[in-house]
């Protein structure tokens, strides 16, 4: 049997976000063909690793060199160093670029490496950073590929960091959307009932301030009659988002459970899916939820409105304002046969596109060419 590939993963963090998500569930895809370690820019928030299917073979590193700091040649050797016991590294968002420097400052000794950019925080949502459009430009031609999921994230790479067509590589994220096609199991929420008549507005996200979750608490404040709003994820920004539904008098009607497993599992138990965010991509939660038959309300971030069905699209924002994202949900609220409709054309949509199968594909043809050996994944 041959050996199978030592891969080291360079996070900036390893919570349950889009990218950990794809990450994870590569990893299960590959099985024993490949063995894995894992490193955190942010050491303590491994929440992905829950997700790591038993009999994966994985450990999470102990005392790797720092993924941040100040630019320096000590620090660059000891990354590339580190490296060198891989036969591929995968590097992910800015968080882990210092790795893709590391390997253009030593490359000799350093095995083959791909960097994966995903979307940004709430400091580059608006705007992106000059600075670190210098530093990628710099750094990643080290890289053997760039790997954008979104048509966004794609020209970004191409017009601001100035990469080659021939190493931008965009591949569409995935799911097992045949998943969704189950009933949602009633009690897959801890804390949470359906109740008859209610209207429930459901999101999944790292609350992160990117995300601007508060803004989705004050728009659905302004929903009239029975409503619910379910946050499920986990992270720094929780306190205020509580912070805005007590303003509003809304205890009753936010329910936050955390951070839960298999989406599959409860996503059908929303009537809409929700975002607010400042920054998206290509969100696997909006594919999650277009599986699971439901509409989305959104402004137009990312790859959002290519992502919906066509007749998703008239309840996209056209900005970023709660009274908008308010007056999409009540249009939803007051026709539940546009909910039903809108929901199947996008679970259609989703079956059709965003299947994981092309996607896990197109990774693992990728990365067996990166180090030499086709077929080595799958």
């Amino acid at each position: 049997m041959p050996q199978p590939v030592n891969i080291l993963h360079l996070h900036s963090s390893f919570s349950l976000g889009g990218k950990e998500a794809r990450a994870v569930r590569l990893m299960n895809a590959f099985g024993d063909r490949a063995r894995h370690t894992i490193v955190s820019g942010v050491p303590d928030q491994l929440g992905a690793r829950a997700a790591i299917a038993k009999g994966i073979k994985y450990e999470i590193a102990q005392d790797p060199p720092p993924l941040t700091g100040k630019p320096s040649v000590t620090r660059f050797e000891a990354i590339a160093k580190y490296m060198s016991r891989f036969d591929l590294v995968l590097t992910y968002n800015w968080g882990a670029i210092d790795g893709v420097m590391a390997k253009r400052v030593f490359a000799k000794g350093t095995p083959p490496l791909i960097h994966h950019e995903d979307g940004f925080n709430a400091d580059e949502a608006v705007r992106l950073n000059r600075m670190r459009n210098v530093y990628r430009r710099f750094a990643l031609p080290a890289a053997r590929a760039l790997v954008v999921p979104s048509h966004v994230l794609e020209g970004i790479a191409l017009d601001v960091w100035k990469q080659p067509a021939a190493r931008v590589c965009r591949i569409s994220n995935g799911i097992a959307t045949m998943a969704y096609a189950g009933k949602p199991d009633p009690k897959a929420i801890p804390g949470f009932v359906k109740r008859r008549g209610e209207l429930v507005i459901g999101t999944v996200a790292g609350l992160r301030e990117v995300k601007d979750l508060p803004l989705l608490v004050r728009a659905v404040g302004g929903l009239p009659g029975k409503v619910r709003l379910v946050i499920v994820g986990e992270g720094p920004e929780e306190q205020a988002i509580r912070d805005a539904a007590d303003a509003m008098f809304l205890g009753d009607v936010l329910v936050m459970p955390g951070f839960l497993r298999d989406p599959h599992r409860y996503m059908g138990l929303f009537d809409v899916f929700a975002l607010s965010s400042r920054s998206e991509q290509q969100p696997i939660v909006v594919m999650e939820a277009m599986a699971a038959g439901l509409p989305i309300v959104s402004p137009p971030v990312g790859d959002v409105p290519r992502m919906v069905s066509e007749d998703n699209r008239p309840y996209l924002t056209q900005d970023r304002y709660e009274v908008t994202l308010r007056d999409r949900m009540k249009w939803l609220q007051d026709s539940p046969q546009n909910r039903a409709a809108i929901g199947w054309a996008n679970q259609q949509r989703a079956r059709a596109e965003f299947d994981e199968s092309a996607m896990i594909a197109a990774y693992a043809k990728l990365y067996a060419e990166a180090i030499g050996r086709p077929g080595a994944l799958g």
